[in-house]
């Protein structure tokens, strides 16, 4: 068989096999679209018609603000956790908080600048043991110290809520965990990346996948009936469900163990039966910012890569292997989705591999060689009808990321697909290596800057 021909058939299988995958996937989005705008019409009907919008700012005070506890773990944050914590105590329009600030013994550069911010309302939390140990383990020594805190002082958190050491936290977010959190075990505010000018492609993409996750995925994830998985960051626990989790577990809330310790907590409360919840709550009338956690992430390509294999490997790996299937259909749904980043990566490696092996064979076609490409009529439909979904899911990622950030980053977006394609190949190989090799045992971060300019 000629090599042209042989390279043809292989081309012709790859792409099957991709758009195979690709016709499900884009099926599925499809179906999320579809309840996301179909729940937004009849909000928009039946909802807003009787009844008019919240907004942060105009929530009531309640007469005895509860007092919310913040877990903030750090390992090597000297850089930016000064800066966070005055930020933060700065901001915070609320009046019944304290923060717990993990750092560990080897790490005196952050507990000095843990103790450089002179705020009563900041306590500092030593960890007995050299770090970085993992994420989940700081944040159970964090726990600790707040039940010692409580027995101290005879007053009870009504919310722990989460956040990391490069946070930019919203001045009207506890106002939100305050009023809310009788109603749900756990409220998960919208995540919202900071643009950075000098990351417009890796840091970028950021945007465009957390704006379609936190204003359509999640909203359509509590429609179903699926639990909130948290974010870690943006999130408040009320205190009874995370002391029952504590009580599941030796007294320790959080899965030491766990890659994405946040993710199986809302997960873990979700199978309870208890409520999870998601709000996207606009700051202000006449504005379109909502109360949301910001902060920059990973600007570099292997900060990046080594972000996302946390995440592909604790939720799509370990996770299945921690948390199982469970739930009813709308959990296992969502579960499914959550767990789809490895099959999509290698989907994506066949797509690429079909485009580059037709590429070369019609580049020597082009120069004159007597070859010529092939196409199934079956695969040609395929592809086109994979073409058509493609173009209305880059539509939806455009549209989203312009709704959160304008219509310049919108435009952006469309081109970052293929950078967020990219660092999903890589991150899903180092994920599977991990996992193979026995999973992170050690809190695999990455360096953190704070903004300069602090945005509401």
């Amino acid at each position: 068989m000629p090599l042209a021909e042989t390279l043809s058939r292989i081309a012709a299988e790859l792409a099957l096999f991709a758009g195979v995958g690709f016709l499900l996937f884009a099926l599925n989005d499809l179906f999320v679209d579809l309840i996301y705008f179909a729940r937004a019409i009849w909000r928009a009907l039946a909802v807003y018609t009787r009844y008019p919008r919240a907004f942060a700012s105009e929530l009531p005070e309640s007469a005895e603000p509860g007092f919310i506890a913040m877990l903030v773990p750090a390992w090597d944050e000297s850089v930016v956790i000064a800066s966070m914590l005055r930020a933060t105590t700065g901001r915070l329009d609320y009046p019944n908080y304290r923060i717990f600030v993990g750092y560990y013994r080897n790490d005196p550069s952050t507990a000095a600048a843990i103790a450089a911010v002179d705020d009563e309302r900041i306590e500092a939390v030593e960890v007995d043991r050299d770090g970085p140990t993992t994420k989940a383990d700081c944040l159970n020594h964090l726990y600790d110290a707040l039940v010692a805190h409580e027995v101290e002082t005879g007053r009870s958190a009504a919310a722990v809520a989460l956040h990391d050491a490069e946070d930019l936290v919203h001045p009207l977010e506890f106002r939100i965990f305050d009023r809310l959190i009788a109603r749900a075990a756990l409220i998960q505010l919208p995540v919202l990346p900071l643009p950075d000018k000098y990351s417009r492609w890796i840091a970028g993409h950021y945007c465009d996948e957390f704006a379609e996750a936190h204003i359509k995925e999640l909203v359509v994830r509590e429609a179903v009936g699926a639990a909130i998985p948290l974010a870690g960051v943006g999130c408040a626990i009320a205190r009874k469900p995370l002391a029952q989790l504590a009580a599941m577990r030796d007294g320790k809330p959080f899965a030491r163990s766990s890659m994405t310790e946040d993710y199986e907590v809302g997960l873990t409360i979700g199978a309870l039966g208890l409520k999870t919840m998601f709000v996207r709550l606009p700051a202000c009338p006449g504005e379109r910012a909502v109360v949301a956690s910001r902060g920059h992430f990973p600007a570099t390509l292997g900060a990046s890569v080594r972000q996302k294999a946390r995440w592909l490997g604790g939720i799509a790996l370990s996770g299945w292997d921690r948390l199982g299937w469970s739930g009813g259909i709308g959990e296992r749904w969502m579960r499914m989705r959550d767990r789809r980043g490895p099959l999509a990566a290698l989907l994506l490696v066949a797509a690429y591999g079909a485009a580059f092996l037709w590429s070369q064979i019609w580049l020597a076609e082009a120069l004159g060689a007597p070859i010529k490409a092939r196409l199934d009529p079956m695969l040609v439909r395929l592809l086109t009808i994979n073409g058509w979904l493609l173009a209305w899911r880059v539509l939806m990622r455009a549209c989203f990321t312009s709704y959160a950030y304008g219509l310049g980053e919108g435009l952006l977006s469309v081109p970052r697909v293929v950078v967020g394609n990219v660092i999903t190949i890589l991150a899903a190989a180092r994920a599977l290596s991990l996992h193979l090799g026995g999973g992170a045992t050690r809190w695999d971060k990455t360096q953190h800057v704070f903004p300069l300019e602090l945005p509401q």
